[in-house]
């Protein structure tokens, strides 16, 4: 068992990697009442083609599946697993992004036997004709919940309006008729192909002795028998550099319309440290030109083309990544042009020293503040662990960002083929 100081977030981290290739980190938090534990599988929604384990010959699956397999594995032939947590006193959950598939709990007690629940429910899937075809109405209404709410409209919309062929245009759940594909013998593949150990990391975040935790969790491996360490073959399409359609929108039930704008980031041979690099400055740049303090949200807020709905956030990954600013607007047609001249402006602006040390601070701030929450802690450690990054090397991965690199970050970030607007706007009588 490794130890990883970290002497300035005054952390360590307890890692190893066992003999089945299951990457475990350990942080042990005394002072802590409750322990979080996540077990992610570097599996996601765009994972549709592969190469199965023991195949020569690439498949493609139904879309929405991880998200299938992920509800399926809480279900076994005698019960659900989310009583057994319950009855331990435990709180269990579990989410499907892009690109990666992860179940958590959080307890106050009987932590290691949650720790144990956790390992061996994923470890042990079970998947009948029966209990599919019975999932398969509860995600389809899921999906119809999720085509009802414009917020979740927009955003979807908006990446679709940015991606050609990629499949991060494909809504994680899939579609009523994809998952109405889906069968028994699709899942087993998916599961036999993504979760194996080696392709799999757990972290644990909490009050616990780390060396009984490490023993605990090699124990359990050890008394598992798991097939040779797969080498997993993705396949994903081409995808142009420009954006599908530069402006799109649809008609729903709302009073008012919501207006995004779409930047598709260029994330070709960005990897680790430049991929961090290239979110960090992206965030902290959106931060200082369009939070509530900037004076590009001011002047749109005095405009009365944007409300407190508006937000930004960017994704960015090994196979694609998006940049979303806007919200609610009574003018979105206005607030679209808008926003893109802005952007464009900032090709031609120039970061002053001061204003640059002032974005860094509040950044580190915002990290710091965040590293305060174990949940937090568990999600982001494992989210950046998959693109090959340690979260405890955020902060000083921050504060070596230098003026110049915002500056040369700006003069290549926006490109007009690179942008797209997708509006939902109110139903029109009749």
């Amino acid at each position: 068992m490794k130890e990883l100081v970290y002497d300035q977030l005054k952390e360590k981290i307890y890692t190893e990697t066992l003999d089945n290739g299951l990457k475990v980190f350990l942080l042990s938090k005394p002072d802590m009442v409750k322990t979080f534990g996540i077990f992610a599988t570097d599996y996601g929604s765009i994972d549709q083609t592969f190469t199965p384990i023991g195949k020569n010959e690439k498949v493609s699956v139904p879309e929405g599946i991880a998200h299938f397999l992920e509800h399926k594995l809480f279900e076994k032939e005698d019960r659900d697993v989310f009583q057994d947590f319950t009855k331990q006193g435990a709180s269990a959950n579990a989410f499907t992004s892009f690109t990666k598939t992860a179940y958590l709990f959080s307890a106050t007690s009987n932590i290691e036997k949650n720790v144990e629940t956790l390992l061996n429910f994923v470890q042990d899937p079970f998947f009948s004709d029966q209990s599919v075809e019975k999932e398969k109405g509860i995600i389809a209404q899921e999906i119809k919940m999720y085509d009802d709410q414009p917020d979740w409209r927009a955003f979807f919309g908006t990446i679709q309006s940015l991606f050609h062929e990629h499949p991060v245009r494909v809504d994680i759940a899939g579609t009523v008729e994809s998952i109405e594909e889906i069968t028994k013998e699709d899942l087993y593949t998916c599961y036999e192909t993504f979760y194996h150990p080696s392709n799999m990391t757990l972290f644990i975040a909490g009050n616990f002795n780390p060396e009984e935790m490490m023993k605990q969790v090699k124990d359990n491996q050890n008394a598992k028998e798991f097939a040779d360490t797969p080498s997993i073959q993705r396949s994903y399409p081409e995808e142009p550099e420009t954006v599908a359609t530069s402006y799109g929108k649809i008609e729903m039930p709302v009073t008012t319309s919501k207006c995004m704008v779409g930047i598709k980031e260029k994330v070709a041979g960005l990897s680790g440290r430049e991929l961090l690099k290239a979110e960090l400055l992206s965030s902290m740049i959106l931060s200082h030109y369009f939070s509530k303090s900037g004076e590009f949200y001011e002047e749109l807020y005095e405009n009365d083309l944007i409300d407190d709905s508006f937000h930004y956030e960017t994704d960015l990954d090994r196979q694609f990544g998006f940049t979303i600013l806007g919200g609610d607007s009574r003018k979105p047609d206005e607030l679209a042009e808008r926003v893109k001249e802005m952007l464009h402006q900032l090709k031609e602006r120039e970061i002053a020293e001061e204003d640059f040390d002032r974005m860094k601070k509040k950044k580190i701030g915002q990290f710091l503040r965040a590293m305060n929450s174990m949940e937090f802690i568990a999600n982001q450690f494992s989210h950046y662990h998959l693109l090959g990054i340690d979260l405890f090397e955020v902060l000083p991965e921050i504060e070596s960002l230098t003026t110049k690199d915002a500056n040369e970050f700006l003069k290549d970030w926006i490109n007009e083929e690179r942008i797209a607007v997708f509006q939902v706007i109110p139903q029109q009588a009749g």
